[in-house]
């Protein structure tokens, strides 16, 4: 009987720590079934979602958060996690929260919006969103969130053209005007009357290169390169832009050397390619002093995923600094507005060369060193190019060679290219 009495103690004891593991396994896992999650959704601890709630909030591309009687979150989709407005399973923006209260107290939909920090950023910048509250049933209250970050960044972007295009539209107009106006006053003075009346020629050519980059910049922007595109001589291109830029090069002693361009092709739109290389070249020119050098070399690339051609374009000039480096090819943007001025430039033109490059499957940079000059590179796909070579990129430029040409290095053994020929 003993021991019949103590099996039978332990079987008892042994049924007792099972049932207690399988309560406390059991309400484990209810405890995690109630727990949101990023990937699925969970029902209200009161019920299910409303029929077809939960497939149309899995098709939205707002954020979309789903809050209970307690403010605990009954569903989130991943773009709302991604945007930090969900952590811990609470909702974590204040306003929000005030919204979603109001809206389970009175039913009104309400919508606002809120600029939210950042998240995993520590500079301070911010997400612009909307955010939209309405009742869901009875007991629950759903959030749509939309970021409208971009949106803003455009509409920014497009306000400071339309206000940056007034502005240079207004200067040279405001000047044809009173210089019309003088010549009415001084029309008994031949000299007067030539006088301004040269100096209105310089104003409306200045309005014409304006409206005319406005017109580029618009056209590379909307049009696809590559419907018009052809095999596109590099040579060609750089003598279209030294011819393009003489008589400001011979007005001020500056020589240009060309080289490395022979039996080069682009595969692009001509027009386009001959707009951006002559900018380049235009802008060398004119931001160069006197009696000094620009310099155009050109070379193949063998890179991953096909060749390409660099073109480099180098002056003398007065250099561009790091601060201001990284915005020259916005448009209107100036180094020196007031040199602008007095050769005329837009702050359309590398502008319009980022767009040609991008569109035409290539890129441009940029080297400079204040009070020694830059060098503007741009690198663009070669036409039909299946050929073997031994060169690969990364040569470095040599700012001025042993007999003053500026042109590329070899990679490999950082020895200058052949001399260029030096053009009159």
């Amino acid at each position: 009987m003993d021991v019949n009495a103590a099996v039978a103690a332990a079987a008892a004891i042994a049924g007792l720590c099972t049932g207690v593991i399988a309560m406390l396994a059991f309400r484990w896992s209810e405890r995690d079934q109630k727990k949101p999650t990023r990937t699925s959704l969970r029902p209200d601890s009161n019920g299910a979602l409303p029929p077809g709630v939960d497939t149309v909030l899995s098709v939205l591309s707002s954020s979309a958060v789903v809050l209970d009687e307690s403010d605990s979150v009954v569903k989130a989709s991943s773009a709302a996690y991604a945007l930090g407005l969900v952590r811990g399973g609470r909702l974590a923006v204040e306003p929000m929260l005030h919204m979603a209260r109001d809206t389970r107290r009175d039913g009104e939909i309400r919508q606002v919006e809120l600029d939210l920090p950042r998240r995993g950023t520590g500079r301070g910048e911010a997400l612009a969103v909307s955010a939209r509250v309405a009742p869901l049933g009875s007991r629950l209250v759903l959030l749509l969130v939309e970021d409208l970050t971009e949106a803003r960044r455009i509409e920014a972007v497009r306000r400071d053209f339309v206000a940056n295009v007034s502005h240079e539209l207004k200067t040279p107009v405001g000047a044809l005007s009173l210089l019309s106006e003088a010549v009415m006053d001084a029309s008994d003075d031949p000299e007067a009357v030539e006088r301004f009346a040269g100096r209105m020629q310089i104003e409306a050519t200045r309005l014409t290169n304006l409206v005319q980059e406005l017109i580029d910049l618009s056209r590379v922007q909307n049009d696809d390169p590559l419907e018009d595109a052809e095999p596109v001589r590099v040579d060609e291109l750089v003598a279209e832009a030294i011819d393009r830029c003489r008589q400001q090069a011979g007005a001020k002693q500056i020589t240009m050397a060309a080289g490395g361009t022979a039996e080069l092709r682009i595969w692009g739109n001509r027009g386009q390619l001959a707009a951006a290389l002559g900018n380049l070249v235009e802008n060398a020119v004119n931001y160069s002093p006197a009696r000094t050098r620009v310099g155009i070399a050109a070379r193949r690339l063998a890179v991953p995923g096909g060749d390409q051609i660099e073109i480099a374009v180098t002056d003398q000039g007065i250099g561009i600094s790091e601060k201001d480096r990284e915005r020259v090819f916005e448009r209107f943007y100036r180094v020196d507005p007031a040199r602008s001025r007095a050769t005329g430039g837009t702050g359309l033109g590398l502008a319009i060369v980022k767009h040609v490059a991008a569109s035409h499957g290539g890129e441009v940079t940029v080297w400079s060193s204040e009070g020694q000059g830059s060098t503007f590179t741009l690198r663009l796909p070669e036409a039909g190019s299946v050929r073997d070579r031994d060169r690969t990129s990364g040569g470095p430029l040599i700012v001025n060679g042993d007999d003053g040409a500026y042109r590329t290095a070899d990679p490999d053994t950082l020895e200058p290219f052949p001399a260029p020929e030096v053009l009159p």
